[in-house]
């Protein structure tokens, strides 16, 4: 069989290894257009300040190792330029001439694309740089060698915030450009907002709800939709990515959502024998069932592996995606899995959230730091929808328990009997996880009721009240912006007097743990009572301008 694979890097040469492992005489050749067809894209951003010093340590192999190891056909600087489904043939372009190449099989895997959106003044700007590959990293530590002072990072996903931390590590003045309301979209505002903190505490800009409209100066200018202008010396594009999906849509092959190329379970397009994998394709969210992109290197180098088991006659499909990703800004770690608040409000999905505090790892151990972890699952069922976490340390530990949760269909009555390996330096006897599961346990079966940061405002104009039970030097430090009850939580049960049992209260602390304990020792009491989810901590990042410090 001729198997024909057109792109390198995680999908397709997965799929090159994989099939030589279950076919030994197979005639397997790879095109790839650039020069590299095997490279960590993922660590690009770490090579500008540094933190990855070599260059070759970028390179995973090359095509010479591969055709030691694997006996693989990979050709560099082959572009291929058009494919012809009825005749099982592509044609390629190599050193400035054209062949014409027969397959049986043939595999697309060409990546998603830097999104570049139509700015005016985009084409005169000299200074402007996108980063997808070795060639796009070299041209930026070209520009980094004339020793530049400011850098605008345009787009504060994943890539956005890397690049942000290494170039201020690299000692520039960084400035993020980010149209949404807060860094790093796929989160949700209160969880990002303590990425945005660390940014900030690290010397970078932060300028949300803004894009840039206009390039001056040959790009030494931005002009933001506000008239705001920004110096640059140096500026990264990282809005998003597309699908490459040239290739496929002049072929006939049939697109889909934001032009991504539609496969079926077995990754065959909609022509015959043609495949395709990696960023480019459309997968199903897992949770929704819905059309999505998702542009992550676990999912690519898994169907590069499962597109191979198919040719091969094994027996596997592409079962779809629920996003799971991670990204360092500084100190902080930030991951998500699944779906987001915004995603459930759009999709009209009933659920709760929860917020739990907790460290890395036991407490009274040296070195054990916070961290916040976010579950969202259906009030009824139990079904996990998604979480996020934020921390310094432990953080994607608990996001790859919570993600592989979801992949396993357990639910939220199931976090609860997890076991995990313990001992103070790793971790605690009950682990943060174990804890979102007895939170969401308390909501489904009636113990507790809580309400979010984002509704407090309108359930007090209802005419509840709110009660902060945290001690008096933590109330003096700092408090929220409203007509407050202060009742410490060790005074509440002898203080029980001064509530009114007509009335309807919202209970808060720092982080909510000592507010659960005052609900259930009112809702006892015969008190209507919510809990302030995330408490004090959570609130006053997600909105700092509700609190007021000081005496």
């Amino acid at each position: 069989m001729k198997i024909i694979i057109i792109g390198g890097v995680a999908g397709g040469m997965s799929a090159a290894t994989r099939l030589r492992r279950l076919m030994e005489d197979a005639e397997i050749t790879i095109f790839e257009k650039g020069p590299f067809v095997s490279f960590a894209n993922c660590g690009l951003p770490y090579y500008v300040s540094g933190e990855i010093s070599k260059r070759e340590d970028l390179l995973v192999q090359t095509p010479e190792s591969l055709k030691a190891r694997f006996n693989l056909d990979v050709r560099p600087f082959h572009e291929v330029i058009s494919i012809s489904p009825a005749e099982h043939t592509v044609t390629v372009r190599h050193d400035g001439q054209e062949f014409t190449e027969s397959y049986d099989k043939l595999i697309l895997s060409p990546g998603a694309k830097p999104f570049v959106p139509a700015i005016e003044g985009l084409a005169e700007a000299n200074n402007t740089y996108t980063l997808r590959n070795v060639p796009d990293l070299d041209e930026i530590m070209a520009a980094l060698d004339n020793h530049p002072k400011e850098a605008v990072v345009i787009g504060a996903g994943f890539i956005g915030l890397e690049m942000a931390e290494n170039l201020a590590k690299r000692g520039l003045q960084v400035t993020i450009v980010e149209k949404a309301p807060h860094v790093l979209p796929p989160l949700d505002h209160e969880m990002a907002a303590f990425v945005q903190a660390e940014l900030v505490k690290n010397g970078v800009r932060v300028i949300t709800s803004q894009s840039a409209t206009r390039f001056e100066d040959q790009g030494k200018i931005i002009v933001l939709e506000n008239g705001q202008k920004i110096t640059s010396d140096l500026t990264i594009l990282s809005v998003g990515v597309e699908p490459e999906n040239g290739l496929a849509k002049a072929a006939g092959i049939e697109l889909g959502l934001r032009g991504g190329i539609l496969v079926d379970e077995h990754y065959e397009t909609s022509q015959k024998d043609i495949f395709a994998v990696g960023d480019a394709i459309v997968v199903k969210q897992e949770i929704t069932g819905q059309d999505a992109l998702i542009s992550l290197a676990s999912p690519a180098n898994r169907q590069g592996r499962q597109v191979a088991d198919v040719i091969a006659g094994l027996g596997h499909t592409n079962k779809g995606s629920i996003g799971t990703a991670i990204v360092r800004a500084f100190d902080m770690t930030a991951a998500s899995t699944g779906l987001s608040e915004r995603i459930l409000r759009m999709n009209q999905l009933p659920y709760k959230a929860l917020h739990v505090s907790g460290k890395d790892h036991a407490g009274y151990y040296p070195g054990a730091t916070d961290m916040i972890l976010k579950l969202l699952f259906d009030p009824t069922t139990g079904k996990i929808y998604g979480a996020q976490g934020i921390g310094k340390k432990g953080v994607d530990k608990r996001i790859d328990i919570l993600a592989t949760a979801i992949k396993g269909n357990l639910t939220v009555f199931d976090l609860p009997e997890l076991e995990f390996t313990y001992a103070p330096p790793f971790g605690s006897a009950k682990d943060p996880v174990n804890m979102l599961g007895y939170a969401a346990l308390n909501l489904i079966e009636g113990l507790s009721d809580n309400i979010q940061w984002y509704q407090l405002e309108d359930e007090l104009a209802k005419g509840k009240k709110f009660l902060d039970v945290r001690t008096s030097s933590e109330f003096q430090s700092g408090r929220l912006k409203v007509d407050t009850i202060h009742i410490p939580l060790n005074e509440l049960r002898e203080r029980l007097d001064e509530l009114d049992k007509n009335q309807a209260y919202i209970v808060s602390c720092h982080s909510g743990l000592r507010s659960y304990i005052a609900e259930r020792i009112l809702k006892q009491a015969g008190f209507t009572v919510q809990n302030l989810d995330g408490a004090y901590s959570l609130y006053k990042m997600a909105n700092p301008e509700g609190v007021e410090y000081g005496n």
